[in-house]
C-alpha cells in the first residue's frame, strides 16, 4: 500500500507554499478586496461610482522564459511577467487591473521555488495597483518534469462602459506613440531558446540569461496616469506581444475602419540584445513579426496633443520605475513618436492580423 506522498505528492509542502504565498499576498492589499488568500474563492467588490461598470479581463502565462529561469536557477521576476502579460492586455481598455489570481503547476513542488514564483507575482501586482486575490497551486507527478514549473494568471479589472477605449475614435492623421521595452518582455523565447546554447554567455558584463530575464514592463500606472491628462485625446492603445508589430497594432482599429500604421524603425533606441539576437540568426526580415523590437505598447492620439502626450511620459518616466525594474538593470520607460494612422490605398477587409498591408514599417 503506498500513501498519497510515496505517490509524488507533497500536502505537506504544499501547506509550507501556502504560507509563503501569504507573506507575498498581504503587499498587494487593496481597497475592495473582501477575502483572504486561502479560501476556496476570492471577493473583490465592484468599486462604486460606476454608472455602468464592465468588468474587462485578461489571461496569459510566461511561456518558454520560464526554460531560462530554471536553467539559471533566478525565478523572483518571471511572476512580474505573469502579470505583466493580463494587466497590459486589460490596460488596452482604458482599465485598471484590480484583482490577479495565479495557477503554479509542477511535478514535484519545492515551497521555497513556488514561493519565489509568487513573489514575483505580487511585486507585479504591487505595480499596478491590483490585489492578489488567490491562486491555485498543482503538484503533478510524473506529469510535468521534476524541476519544472509552469506559471499562468489571470486578472479583472471594472471600468465604465461609455469611457471604454475601443479604438472606434482612431482616425487618419492620428499619431502613433510607442512607449519603451524592457526587451523582449515574454515573447518569441522558442527562438531566442533555439539562438542562445549558453546562458551564461557574457552579454555586456552581465550573463546573457540574466539579461533575458529582464521582466516585462508594467505599463499600468504610466498610462492610467497620462489618461487623467489626456483621456479625449487617446483614441486606441494596443500591447505588443507575440506575434509583434503586424499581429497586434491591427487589432486596435475597428472593422471596417480601413486603417493602416505606418512606423518608422529608426524612430526608437532599441535595446542591444535585439541587435545580438540577429547577429546569433534571428532573420532580420521577421523579427518585427515576432518581438516587440524595443516597443512594448502603442497609443494612437490626435496629432495636436502628441508632442504633449510624449513629453508627459517622459517627464514622469522615474516616479514609475519601481525597484524589480532597477534591480534588473531596465532603463526607466521612455516614449517616442514612431509613426501614424493613414487611409488604406484599398479595402483590407476587416481581418488585418499578421496583414503587412495594414502595418508599415519603413
Amino acid at each position: 500500500m503506498i500513501d498519497y506522498k510515496q505517490s509524488g505528492v507533497d500536502v505537506e509542502e504544499g501547506y509550507n507554499a501556502v504560507n509563503e504565498y501569504k507573506v507575498h499576498a498581504k503587499r498587494t492589499r487593496i481597497p475592495g478586496l473582501l477575502s483572504d488568500l486561502g479560501s476556496f474563492n476570492g471577493m473583490f467588490e465592484i468599486p462604486s461610482g460606476l454608472k455602468h461598470p464592465v468588468a474587462v479581463s485578461g489571461t496569459d502565462g510566461v511561456g518558454t522564459k520560464l526554460d531560462i529561469a530554471f536553467q539559471m536557477g533566478k525565478y523572483d521576476t518571471v511572476g512580474i511577467d505573469c502579470v505583466a502579460m493580463s494587466v497590459n492586455d486589460i490596460l488596452c481598455s482604458g482599465v485598471q487591473t484590480s484583482f490577479f489570481l495565479d495557477y503554479v503547476a509542477c511535478g514535484k513542488l519545492d515551497a521555497k521555488v513556488a514561493g519565489e514564483l509568487v513573489k514575483g507575482v505580487a511585486d507585479g501586482c504591487v505595480d499596478t495597483g491590483c490585489a492578489l486575490l488567490g491562486g491555485e497551486t498543482a503538484e503533478m507527478p510524473g506529469f510535468y518534469d521534476e524541476g519544472k514549473y509552469d506559471l499562468a494568471g489571470f486578472g479583472v479589472g471594472f471600468g465604465e462602459k461609455d469611457e471604454m477605449i475601443t479604438g472606434k475614435d482612431i482616425a487618419e492623421g492620428d499619431v502613433l506613440i510607442g512607449l519603451s521595452s524592457t526587451g523582449p518582455h515574454s515573447n518569441g523565447y522558442s527562438l531566442i531558446r533555439k539562438l542562445v546554447k549558453n546562458f551564461d554567455d557574457d552579454f555586456g558584463g552581465k550573463k546573457i540569461g540574466e539579461v533575458l530575464l529582464t521582466p516585462t514592463r508594467i505599463y499600468v500606472r504610466p498610462v492610467m496616469d497620462a489618461l487623467k491628462s489626456f483621456g479625449k485625446a487617446i483614441h486606441g492603445m494596443v500591447h505588443i506581444t507575440g506575434g509583434g508589430f503586424y499581429e497586434n497594432i491591427p487589432r486596435m482599429y475597428p472593422k471596417g475602419a480601413n486603417l493602416v500604421s505606418v512606423i518608422k524603425k529608426d524612430s526608437w533606441e532599441k535595446p542591444a540584445i535585439f541587435d545580438e539576437l540577429i547577429r546569433r540568426g534571428a532573420n532580420p526580415d521577421s523579427v518585427y513579426g515576432t518581438f516587440n523590437m524595443g516597443i512594448g505598447f502603442v497609443l494612437a492620439v490626435s496629432a495636436d496633443k502628441a508632442d504633449e502626450i510624449v513629453k508627459h511620459f517622459n517627464d514622469n518616466a522615474s516616479k514609475f520605475q519601481s525597484e524589480p525594474y532597477e534591480k534588473a538593470g531596465a532603463s526607466p520607460l521612455k516614449a517616442y513618436k514612431i509613426g501614424s494612422v493613414e487611409k488604406a490605398a484599398k479595402d483590407l477587409g476587416d481581418d488585418l492580423k499578421g496583414s503587412h498591408e495594414a502595418t508599415r514599417l519603413i
